[in-house]
């Protein structure tokens, strides 16, 4: 979606920020009213959905009003900044015709004013105020969710009575203003494709309340994604170990030669590559709206990153063709960028399978809910020492936990327990992944 902005430079209204995004949050204000800014001068700071985003100025002026104030939502196409209407002091005052008719209408309905009896413009070219923003309609009380049924049904939700606590505007208000507005209610195929909002809200006591936390940003958008995978996908969970000893005295000497550290996660990256290719069903997107598994030529590969924003999933595009130290080198590239929010957010979607380092927090196996639309995700747990046996002698190894999720309508349970099994043996058998160090 492209917003266009007003030819008259006195509103600036937000734009699209990104494929996908209807809204953003003002998280802090860049100018104040009376500043003057310049073209490009960062106004605000704004979060998307997982990304954190310079707003800048489309122009010089002064800024007259700011239309929000920080932790507010603002919709794509509302205003975010009025600027104070100025004339160039270098510019002689705009001349009025002498002789101007009055306005007239053509065949096709179009109001034009005539200047001369040679010469008709569209009135929409003449120079026009714009329109006084109503600033005095109260502002409703709702919680973004809320806002977002508002929106898909079409009612002002500044004209919706509210029944919750404190005069909030409740989800139950909003479908009653509906059913009176005779807006039908979204119907089942409507809500395939569309943003899951949180459940609906209710009210709750506060007694024993030690913080209260709203849901908004990063927190939002991962409850409403797990929320639509959850609803959606039909889970299942495989779960079983690696024996990585081998694996690990592999890494420990590729690491003294490259003089550098290496984790265990790009050598299970490369494993699952590989997997993926000989298993490509688990390397697919699902579309609901046209009902159709989509097969993906390459792997792009999304890796769980925790960050003190929440959890952040950046995609290394075409991750089959890429090698340890490569896959490595991408990994805290993207990392980095999760953690201090500079990372695109291009690279933030696209992915066609999705892994979980849950070992870092300390755990072992999980049942990680897939990154929909994908159809599969691999968490991996800590790396534990274990007494093993082999050929009936003992010997202390290193176990990796493995636990995959996979949509049932996509793959079935023995083709999961095949690629688990094609990943396990990747593992326990590095020749594949590197060569002998």
């Amino acid at each position: 979606m492209v917003i266009k902005q007003p030819n008259d430079k006195s509103h600036f209204i937000l734009p699209d920020l990104g494929e996908g995004v209807h809204e953003a949050e003002i998280v802090r204000w860049c100018v104040a009213p009376g500043d003057p800014v310049k073209e490009h001068q960062t106004l605000a700071e704004m979060e998307t959905d997982k990304a954190l985003v310079e707003v800048p100025s489309p122009w010089s002026g002064v800024i007259k009003e700011l239309h929000g104030k920080e932790g507010d939502i603002v919709n794509v196409g509302n205003t975010l900044v009025s600027y104070a209407t100025q004339v160039e002091p270098d510019s002689p005052p705009p001349r009025t015709p002498e002789h101007v008719e009055p306005d007239e209408s053509d065949d096709a309905g179009t109001v034009v004013g005539t200047v001369d009896s040679n010469l008709t413009v569209p009135a929409s070219f003449s120079r026009q105020a714009p329109a006084t923003p109503q600033d005095d309609v109260e502002k409703a009380r709702a919680t973004p969710a809320v806002r977002r049924i508002a929106r898909d049904l079409e009612i002002d939700i500044n004209a919706v009575s509210g029944t919750g606590r404190g005069g909030r505007v409740t989800a139950s208000d909003v479908h009653e203003r509906s059913i009176v507005a005779g807006t039908p209610l979204p119907t089942q195929a409507d809500e395939v494709n569309a943003p899951t909002p949180l459940a609906t809200p209710v009210s709750l006591p506060l007694e024993g309340v030690a913080q209260r936390i709203p849901f908004k940003g990063i927190r939002r958008k991962i409850a409403q994604s797990l929320l639509h995978s959850v609803q959606t996908a039909v889970h299942f969970t495989v779960v079983d170990e690696a024996d990585v000893t081998e694996l690990e005295k592999r890494r420990s000497g590729l690491e003294a030669f490259l003089g550098r550290r290496l984790s265990l996660l790009p050598f299970i990256m490369s494993a699952v590559c590989k997997g993926l290719q000989k298993h490509p069903m688990l390397n697919a997107n699902v579309d609901d709206f046209i009902e159709e598994i989509q097969v993906m030529k390459h792997v792009n590969l999304g890796c769980a990153v925790d960050t003190d924003h929440g959890l952040m999933v950046p995609v290394i595009n075409n991750a089959d063709s890429l090698t340890i130290v490569q896959l490595a080198d991408q990994i805290a590239q993207l990392a980095s960028g999760c953690r201090d929010r500079t990372i695109e957010r291009e690279l933030l979607a696209g992915g066609t399978f999705t892994i979980s380092n849950v070992g870092s927090a300390g755990g072992a196996f999980a049942t990680p809910i897939i990154n929909y639309p994908e159809v599969g995700i691999l968490a991996t747990g800590r790396t534990r020492e274990r007494v093993l046996t082999k050929d009936g002698t003992f010997y202390a190894g290193s176990v990796l936990p493995l636990s995959l999720s996979c949509d049932h309508r996509v793959v079935d349970g023995a083709e999961g327990a095949r690629f688990l099994q094609t990943v396990k043996d990747l593992l326990q058998n590095p020749t594949e992944l590197l060569p002998e160090a």
